[in-house]
């Protein structure tokens, strides 16, 4: 046997700043996969990750929840993790960007490229928050769009023209954190010259290290020509300070891929087999493999390498990309409850249901992985309780029952035996080169072949004739075999199920090579069923409850990414102009403790003040920056008793969720109380 592979993988940091979710899920479940593979086979594989722990929006977050930064990222950190856990995903460590492992690499990158001429110094114009005392990223900055005159745009970005241009071109632009008009400042700022690795770069993005789509998308923004990357920020910054220059702290994304190694140092500090040295020095034969979606591609295929190879340190063998996730062929949504968390999904559902479907679609390449969930019902409760699972529960009775739960030895079927043997190598190759869609179907052929042996010989119909005791106990002895073999297929993707097949068919923590030797004269345990049936009640329900409560965020609250369905009932002209629709002056707007999308809005009607709850928090991360707007008021809607308090009306909104939800407004003139006619 060949010699075991050392190998480091990792997967892209989650921000510390929410909840994972089933998008999440994807790329660890995947990755866990893989390196669960690579154990499996008996090489040395190790997989880190941490929370991305830094940045102005966790320190802005914990300010409003009146807490610290370290105890912000310490609750999600542990909520994370449970997730994780949860799902099976088997980090060797997980770690937190805000060490002093980070602190040390970091800052030991930065200076090795200050020193070797890579770090170039300038002014720096932008706008300033003088009520906040900060420097405002392009996301903190709104303004009215500079060429379609459309209101409350980002920065740097409008989202109903789809122009882009710099924040100084806004109109009337206004911090979006106070809501104080910004002035411009200068400011120096430390730019990493990525154009110093231009040449390196050409070679190394075509040397195999990515997939090809990917490699051409590079080549793209490398014929473009390369700029240098800013990675510096100003205080009030939560992050790391850059060494000798004090009130100036590393852009997050500097110090976010080191977390990879950070994390990794941390563990070889706790297990003295693992050398860091050996896996990140230039001339290293161990592998190191990162794990990330298409939307990040540009850090970690232009900036990482090229901050490494400045550095001295040995670059990545490869980056492993993949796409988004999609639920029933749409864009995961809170209003149709698709955009379900990690936790709720674990409220309702075994998690290896998720992991198995996740592998019996994803392939090699970055195309978007579509959660179909009528399909996911369908295949989960085909593949896995109707063919893997049903291999063992049609035998193991008879041979508990005619032989004290003692495998027979047995030889029968040679070619049965064969066509599982000849397979592996492909499986093997499968899992390597991670399409893991391919290795379920050549795995699911195989329980195929299986269950029609099984069904072609049925034991339950010898086991009635006088004489046939024997070969019963052969037929079952080698379908509980078959199905050992496929557990120890299937263990990288479903290690539950494989940890209770282990318990039923007493045998110590299987291994590939144990697919070489099959059991024989052995005593197996009780049988229990080993995965149930999916319900498709229980998926109804946790997408009820990734609705998080819709019918209070819609009715009376003005859920701004209600998405309409098309085929609604149709409603006459009288109902439509029962609607009192009036102009409402936002005197107060403020976060409800205990609700996740919603916010407490205090409206001036003119003649009257009226309290509503509209579900648009997503989209408006801080709510001062709708105090002092005019919008439009549902003003005849019952009011509503929640458990948050009573919501008097609705305030309209649209947009199609998440950030994208504009709170709809009058023209200019508009004065509160007025009716729209």
């Amino acid at each position: 046997m060949s010699e075991a592979r050392k190998i480091l993988v990792t997967s892209a940091l989650p921000y510390a700043n929410g909840s994972i979710h089933l998008g999440h899920m994807l790329e660890y479940i995947q990755t866990d996969m893989w390196v669960r593979f690579q154990k499996l086979r008996g090489n040395t594989c190790t997989y880190v990750c941490a929370d991305d722990a830094h940045g102005s929006a966790i320190m802005l977050r914990a300010e409003k929840e009146g807490i610290t930064p370290e105890q912000l990222i310490a609750n999600v950190q542990a909520e994370h993790m449970a997730d994780f856990a949860d799902f099976g995903v088997n980090f060797d460590n997980f770690h937190s960007t805000h060490s002093e492992e980070n602190r040390e690499l970091s800052s030991a990158i930065y200076l090795a490229l200050r020193d070797k001429g890579h770090i170039a110094t300038r002014s720096v114009t932008q706008y300033f928050d003088p009520e906040k005392g900060m420097f405002l990223a392009d996301r903190f900055i709104k303004g009215t769009c500079p060429k379609c005159a459309a209101e409350d745009q980002y920065g740097d970005n409008c989202e109903k023209c789809g122009a882009t241009y710099e924040p100084t071109e806004l109109k009337n632009p206004r911090s979006a954190i106070s809501g104080a008009t910004p002035v411009l400042k200068e400011s120096k700022h430390f730019f990493f010259k990525l154009p110093d690795f231009e040449a390196m770069l050409k070679e190394w993005t075509r040397s195999g290290a990515l997939q090809d789509s990917v490699a051409n998308k590079i080549a793209e923004w490398l014929d473009g020509g390369l700029q240098e990357w800013d990675i510096s920020r100003d205080a009030p910054y939560f992050g790391f300070e850059i060494p000798d220059e004090p009130g100036k702290y590393f852009y997050v994304w500097l110090d976010a891929p080191v977390g990879y190694m950070a994390s990794f140092k941390n563990l070889c500090a706790r297990r003295p087999e693992l050398d860091f040295d050996e896996y990140w020095k230039p001339d290293s034969s161990a592998e190191v493999y990162h794990f990330i979606g298409k939307d990040i591609i540009n850090f970690h295929a232009l900036f990482w390498p090229a901050m490494l190879e400045g550095a001295g340190y040995r670059k990545p063998t490869a980056l492993n990309v993949h796409g988004y996730l999609t639920v029933n062929g749409q864009k995961m949504s809170k209003s149709r409850g698709t955009f379900v968390k990690a936790r709720t999904y674990l409220d309702h559902l075994n998690p290896e249901y998720l992991r198995y479907y996740y592998a019996s679609k994803l392939g090699r390449g970055v195309d978007d992985l579509d959660l179909n969930l009528e399909d996911f019902v369908q295949k989960v409760n085909s593949d896995l309780v109707g063919k893997v699972v049903n291999i063992a529960s049609r035998c193991a009775g008879f041979i508990h029952k005619g032989n004290a739960g003692v495998l027979v030895a047995t030889d029968i079927e040679p070619e049965l035996r064969a066509s599982f043997r000849d397979a592996l190598p492909s499986i093997a190759e499968a899992y390597e080169k991670r399409d893991f869609a391919r290795a379920m179907r050549e795995i699911m052929h195989l329980a195929d072949l299986a269950n029609a042996w099984i069904a072609e010989k049925a034991p339950w119909a010898l086991n009635k004739q006088e004489g046939k005791q024997q070969e019963v106990q052969e037929i079952c002895a080698l379908g509980v075999e078959l199905f050992r073999q496929l557990v120890i297929l299937l263990k990288p993707v479903l290690p539950k199920l494989a940890a209770d097949a282990e318990q039923f068919l007493n045998v110590p923590p299987l291994t590939w090579v144990d697919l070489a030797q099959p059991l024989a004269n052995h005593q197996l345990n009780a049988f229990t069923p080993l995965m149930t049936r999916i319900e498709p009640a229980k998926v109804e329900a946790m997408i009820e409850a990734s609705k998080e409560d819709l019918a209070a965020t819609n009715a009376p609250a003005g859920n701004g990414e209600l998405e309409k369905d098309p085929l609604a009932a149709e409603i006459n002209f009288d109902a439509f102009a029962a609607v009192d629709l009036r102009i409402a002056l936002i005197e107060k707007c403020e976060f409800v403790e205990g609700a996740d999308k919603l916010l407490r809005l205090t409206l001036d009607i003119g003649d009257a003040k009226r309290n509503v709850f509209s579900g648009i928090k997503s989209a408006y991360p801080d709510p001062s920056q709708l105090e002092g707007r005019l919008t439009l008021y549902v003003a005849n809607l019952a009011p509503r008793k929640m458990k948050f308090g009573v919501s008097e009306g609705m305030v309209l909104a649209a947009g199609p969720g998440g950030s994208e939800i504009f709170l709809l407004s009058p023209d200019a003139g508009a004065k509160p109380g007025q009716r729209v006619k």
